[in-house]
């Protein structure tokens, strides 16, 4: 009798296929991280995405030079128009070409910013409403950011002003959430989650980071909104009295465990011990396709899969692929 080789965390994907039912859109974004100086070889930061989008959607990488804006003038975002500053950074951008938004870029100054689709409890039929998208957010940070905490309070104060809504696809007008944001600069990065205009942010100083699909955001907040603990605390999603937990509180109820986040932090652990964390270490997390199916329990592991079909790394037969890398 041949010897069959044991079902692994590793071998169980091809053993098991799970089919996830849910109400809400599942995970269909994207992975973002950065890996501090305290953990990189020559002390870099070292920042990298996957954009997953729906199948034939074209994304283009574009570079938009500095300038200067008359007083008074607009900008035409995807949906809306807003007041322009008087001068925006270069930036390089990888963005869906019918959008005016990106999925992640990079200006002049070192700051570069990745975004990600999340699902929360105060998602309904208003998001349909045309407001800025998070990708144009994201835009708007880098043109408007010289540091990584600059970029946040002006992705915030413009969230906050204006909100996000508006179909995220061209072709899916169902495709409606939420985002969070990964925002680095050359000395720090920061998280910045967001739930309608509701938003907390998390500095990073060292070490690593990622997001996913998912809110990841508990109580270590080191910036909020004004009243967003009010506002859970209405809804019955907080009891005004236990530690404040953002993604507990927020977090759709049939919302992703996070499979792929908790999959990409395992990764980046495992290749910046010692700090040696380089080039080769930021293709392996981006290439990885097989990040479903990592280090788990069996019983974490069923979770995973039916939560997840894919890696960090989405081929071309995926119903959202990954549509580009930086």
């Amino acid at each position: 009798m041949q010897h069959q080789p044991p079902v692994t965390s590793y071998n169980l994907h091809s053993h098991i296929k799970i089919i996830m039912s849910s109400k809400s859109p599942p995970p269909q974004s994207c992975d973002t991280f950065v890996v501090l100086g305290d953990r990189t070889k020559g002390g870099h930061i070292v920042f990298g995405k996957n954009s997953d989008r729906p199948q034939d959607e074209v994304q283009e990488v574009v570079y938009q030079p500095n300038a200067n804006h008359a007083q008074g003038s607009k900008v035409k975002c995807t949906y809306i128009e807003i007041e322009q500053v008087e001068t925006t950074h270069a930036v390089i951008l990888s963005k869906p070409s019918w959008m005016w938004g990106a999925e992640m870029g990079a200006n002049d100054r070192g700051v570069c910013i990745g975004n990600e689709a999340v699902w929360t409890k105060l998602q309904g039929d208003d998001d349909a409403t045309e407001r800025l998208l998070g990708m144009d957010l994201l835009r708007l940070g880098l043109e408007r950011g010289s540091t990584a905490e600059s970029a946040l309070d002006i992705i915030t104060s413009l969230l906050e002003q204006h909100g996000q809504g508006g179909p995220c696809s061209d072709t899916q007008p169902g495709l409606l959430y939420h985002n969070s944001f990964l925002i680095a600069d050359t000395k720090e990065a920061w998280v910045l989650e967001t739930a309608g205009r509701h938003w907390v942010a998390e500095n990073i100083k060292s070490g690593h980071r990622n997001i996913s699909n998912t809110l990841t955001i508990t109580t270590n907040m080191d910036r909020s909104s004004e009243g967003v603990k009010e506002a859970a605390k209405e809804a019955g999603w907080w009891d005004g009295t236990s530690e404040f937990n953002f993604a507990d509180a927020f977090n759709a109820d049939d919302n992703s465990d996070g499979g792929r986040q908790q999959c990409g932090q395992q990764l980046l652990a495992k290749l910046s011990q010692g700090g040696n964390f380089g080039l080769v270490s930021m293709l392996s997390v981006l290439r990885d396709e097989e990040s479903g199916i990592c280090e788990f329990s069996l019983t974490e592991m069923f979770e995973v899969l039916r939560d997840t079909e894919s890696g960090i790394c989405r081929t071309t037969d995926h119903q959202h692929p990954t549509a580009a890398s930086m």
